[in-house]
């Protein structure tokens, strides 16, 4: 029985796509954090640093908020693929 390979977030890159499309929209780690209702920034600070992916619901309003679909070109989206092994 062959193992089949599928594609996994890469978590570095997606770090530095969220970050960037913030960037490029003038947003702040602080706008962010009132988009989502956080307490505190520390979840968007370790997504951007690549320590952890936002939940599926929150990668879809991060889209939102970025005017991005999860579905569209990678350049676009917040996460990256890779191969995965």
């Amino acid at each position: 029985m062959s193992v089949k390979a599928f594609p996994v977030i890469d978590l570095v890159a997606t770090g530095e796509n969220i970050r960037r499309l913030r960037m490029e929209r003038g947003m702040t780690v602080r706008d962010l954090q009132n988009y989502f209702g956080f307490e505190e920034p520390r979840a968007i600070y370790k997504w951007q640093k690549g320590e952890s992916l936002p939940t599926v619901d929150n990668l879809y309003a991060l889209g939102g908020s970025y005017g991005t679909n999860p579905d569209s070109r990678p350049s676009t989206t917040a996460y990256v693929w890779r191969a995965a092994g």
